[in-house]
């Protein structure tokens, strides 16, 4: 048992070499992906959250919307990972996938495709835009820790 114990089997080893931006931002993807999933549950509760599992698989369209919204999640929480491992392409993952999500959820806010799943409704074009871009700040803030500090940059290189 004692020989379990001296094995170091953490994570992350090398924790001390990690930049204070990158851990925060690593940090910070999954623990607004986790807790958005449980404000959601909360907000809704099982059996709405199930009422919409179903009626999302009742058309092809919203059923492939559905599964690429959960799709982008696992995503992004591997990208989390990555980036904390000092994997590049984790931190290059991570906005692509935020660019993903911004440009489906500008295109469904503007009622250019269906169904609307993830979309904004607001009255102008111009509050969509805004609420949309006010509703993606804390993952522009988490890309700019990524990619702006000098120490995040030397970190993948």
């Amino acid at each position: 048992m004692s020989e379990v114990l001296r094995e170091d089997k953490t994570p992350f080893r090398g924790m001390e070499s990690i930049p204070v931006p990158v851990w925060i931002a690593g940090i910070a993807i999954i623990a607004t992906r986790c807790l958005g999933v449980v404000l959601l549950v909360n907000e809704l509760g099982l059996a709405e959250l199930m009422n919409f599992v179903h009626r999302s698989a009742q058309a092809w369209d919203s059923t492939l919307i559905f599964i690429a919204s959960q799709l982008i999640f696992f995503i992004e929480l591997r990208c989390a990972i990555a980036l904390m491992r000092g994997h590049n392409w984790g931190r290059w993952g991570y906005l692509a996938a935020q660019l993903l999500v911004l440009i489906y959820m500008f295109v469904a806010s503007m009622g250019w495709v269906y169904p609307e799943i993830f979309s904004i409704s607001n009255g102008s074009d111009s509050q969509v835009v805004s609420s949309l871009l006010l509703q993606k700040l804390p993952d522009v803030l988490v890309i700019l820790l990524l990619f702006a500090p000098k120490n995040s940059r030397q970190f993948y290189r």
